[in-house]
């Protein structure tokens, strides 16, 4: 049987569908997140590139920020259950995950056996999450896939001290104006990033192996800046930013009277 799970998220949205709750079929990522017309975009291109028909779907499920505005799937999911669900599809034995999105940061924590037993959350300010990384590129006038290059020029990282985005923009500008080079701004705006969600990873009480989910998990340098952060390697795949969308499809899957 074929499920179908969407993650609607603030500027992007994910869908996939697996076989039988274990095989991934299918993937897809639009550009354009929640009141956009983003997550029916990617529903359309992943059934095209499927070969597929809705009607081959016997469950579909969605996430993510905008899940509770979209009325086209039969369940919603919270986040924190399909981030779970996703990681360990990939990384069976995964005890932390570390989800940076564009509107917030979650630090997942699971038993041995994959139960969530704590998590913690920063909803309430961009700074560390992917939205604070558009809002410094784009003053560096800088690609946001360009950042893990230009971080690893750096000689020696900036230190950003400022923990809200208002005043971290301020402090970047100034240091740019003061001769400090982009490749070290980047490096610490990186660091900077790492630094505020390494405290959530702390509170939760986070246990090993960790690995990262969330558009933010492609970028290497951040990734390197929270292992040190934390003093733990971090795992992480390709396939990161879409483990929200398979672990709504896995939750499709299991609704449906069907485990794995």
């Amino acid at each position: 049987m074929y499920t179908l799970g969407l993650d609607i998220g603030s500027t992007t949205s994910k869908c996939v569908i697996l076989e039988d709750g274990t095989k991934l079929m299918a993937k897809a990522l639009c550009v354009g997140g929640l009141g956009t017309s983003g997550p029916e975009d990617v529903k359309q291109e992943l059934m095209t590139g499927s070969c597929l028909s809705e009607a081959d779907i016997t469950n579909t499920a969605v996430t993510g920020y905008g899940r509770n505005k979209y009325k086209g799937c039969d369940l919603e999911v919270s986040e924190l259950t399909c981030h779970a669900l996703g990681s360990r599809f990939v990384f069976p034995d995964v005890r932390t995950v570390i989800d940076i999105g564009g509107q917030d940061a979650k630090v997942i924590c699971m038993s041995e056996s994959g139960k969530m037993t704590n998590f913690v959350m920063n909803d309430k300010c961009a700074a560390g999450t992917g939205r604070f990384l558009d809002v410094m590129a784009n003053i560096l006038r800088a690609d946001i896939s360009e950042l893990e290059v230009l971080a690893a020029k750096a000689e020696k990282p900036a230190t950003i001290s400022s923990t809200c985005t208002v005043f971290a923009e301020s402090e970047v500008i100034s240091q740019l104006a003061n001769g400090e080079s982009r490749e070290n701004v980047i490096a610490g705006i990186c660091n900077s990033v790492a630094t505020r969600v390494s405290s959530l990873v702390r509170r939760a009480g986070f246990k090993e192996p960790v690995c990262m989910s969330g558009g933010v998990a492609r970028n290497g340098a951040v990734r390197e800046a929270m292992s040190k952060a934390i003093e733990t390697d971090i795992k992480y795949d390709p396939l990161a930013q879409y483990f929200g969308a398979i672990g709504a499809a896995i939750y499709a899957y299991r609704s449906a009277g069907y485990d794995n």
